[in-house]
């Protein structure tokens, strides 16, 4: 393995070490949203308001389930961070190949029970009766997918883990552009709707994860598994499932929130479904750098603690602070000054309300994003430090932020009050988190100096 395919961040400039990660893991997360986007625009484009509005009510349900699958893969890469920061490389294998079975149980699992509750998801979440059969067409792909979804994101995590952010970039862009080919070819050649987008995502996904699993086992001797690593171990799998569980937990607590939010939105009517749709898939573009510091923040603060050095994670934490806000002060400029012109990449012109409706979200969630860019640091700061737990917490105050304005200020104001939702929900869990962050410090030096 050359030096160059992973990177040691226990040593050297906090600052440098952060952006020389992020830095790639920012353009993976743009080419990862931007697949997303263009089935988002092509559908919007092609098939119409009423595709889009399918597509973006299934929105919530996707991110609560796709949440769970990748908070877990994320999970379960911290216990590798850590074993790769304390130069443990046996144990490092160990993880690997036990996180390597759970995934597999973990997706079998999902898969079915999400594929055959798939159409009462969304007949609960009242979805609106003219979109509910196309929503059902493209999220029911989606979650036959979720193998995949798994596959590359648990060897994602793990080429982070040992400091490697460049290589999911490299193989992220390769499946962009492909599920751009197949979009249109689905779409507009096979005439298979809404459901030819799910299956050009899935498809360029799982090419994306093949590609992982090859460049690892070429690459990377440091993870050549022997036959004694392959045996399930149930100390592992216990300690993976700890850090694991509680990170998906997390996304999918938080989601649960926003899955009260859509229903609310879904009482709106398609109108509203739609500029929420629209407004979300620019936000969502324009906040990966925020996803990014948290993932930088998560293997940061693994490897350090790893190596017993605290002090280097608060540094990390402040240096990536200062970064999140430089970017949220220019987000928030150039949603205000051009965000209809994003929202027009995915509505026709003539569509005025959902335009100015989508352009009032950007507003609205862009003036918060610094709150944002702290729930993504603190919090992942926390789950590379082995909190993972505290984290359900802090998406228990998102859950009840958003439900709140979901159940109470929706139907009372209407769509104004769905823009408000995740400012609320940013700022109640950056409430909770700064403060756990603190504790957190706090308890591990205690526990280092007790050993010591």
């Amino acid at each position: 393995m050359s030096k160059s395919a992973t990177q040691n961040m226990t040593v050297g400039s906090p600052i440098k070490l952060i952006a020389r990660f992020f830095v790639p893991l920012l353009f993976g997360m743009l080419f990862q949203q931007f697949y997303n986007m263009m089935d988002t625009m092509i559908v919007g484009q092609f098939l119409g308001a009423k595709a889009l509005a399918s597509v973006g009510g299934t929105g919530s349900i996707n991110f609560m389930i796709i949440g769970f699958c990748m908070g877990v893969c994320n999970g379960f890469a911290i216990p590798v961070a850590q074993s790769f920061g304390a130069q443990d490389h046996k144990s490092l294998r160990k993880y690997v190949a036990n996180s390597a079975w759970l995934a597999i149980a973990f997706s079998v699992v999902t898969t079915i029970i999400v594929c055959v509750l798939c159409r009462q998801i969304l007949v609960w979440m009242d979805t609106p009766s003219d979109i509910i059969d196309g929503s059902f067409s493209y999220i029911f792909v989606i979650f036959l997918g979720i193998p995949v979804i798994y596959l590359y994101n648990l060897l994602a995590g793990i080429l982070r883990s040992l400091g490697d952010s460049k290589t999911p970039l490299y193989f992220l862009v390769v499946s962009s552009l492909l599920n751009i080919v197949l979009d249109l070819m689905a779409i507009l050649i096979f005439h298979m709707g809404v459901a030819g987008a799910a299956w050009a995502t899935v498809i360029s996904q799982g090419i994306s994860g093949v590609l992982c699993l090859v460049y690892i086992g070429k690459k990377f001797p440091i993870l050549k598994i022997s036959k004694e690593e392959w045996r399930p171990d149930a100390k592992y799998m216990k300690r993976l499932c700890m850090m694991g569980i509680p990170m998906g937990l997390q996304y999918s607590i938080t989601a649960i929130g926003s899955v009260i939010l859509q229903t609310a939105v879904n009482s709106l009517g398609s109108i509203a479904v739609a500029s929420m749709t629209a407004g979300n898939k620019i936000s969502m573009i324009f906040c990966c750098p925020f996803d990014a510091m948290g993932s930088t923040m998560a293997t940061y603060a693994g490897q350090n603690v790893g190596a017993g050095e605290l002090d280097r994670v608060t540094k990390g934490v402040k240096a990536c602070s200062f970064i999140g806000l430089v970017y949220s002060i220019v987000a928030c400029i150039i949603l205000f000054l051009f965000g209809k012109n994003f929202v027009l990449l995915f509505i026709k012109k003539e569509e005025v309300e959902i335009i100015r409706n989508a352009a009032l979200l950007l507003k609205y969630l862009s003036l918060f994003y610094f709150p944002l860019a702290l729930v993504n640091i603190v919090r992942f700061a926390i789950q590379g430090l082995g909190y993972s737990k505290l984290a359900i917490l802090a998406g228990v105050c998102e859950m009840v932020a958003r439900a709140i304005v979901g159940f109470v200020f929706v139907p009372m104001i209407g769509f104004s009050a769905a823009c408000c939702a995740s400012p609320v929900a940013w700022i109640l869990a950056d409430a909770f988190l700064v403060p756990a962050y603190f504790f957190v410090i706090k308890s591990l030096k205690k526990k280092i100096a007790c050993r010591v």
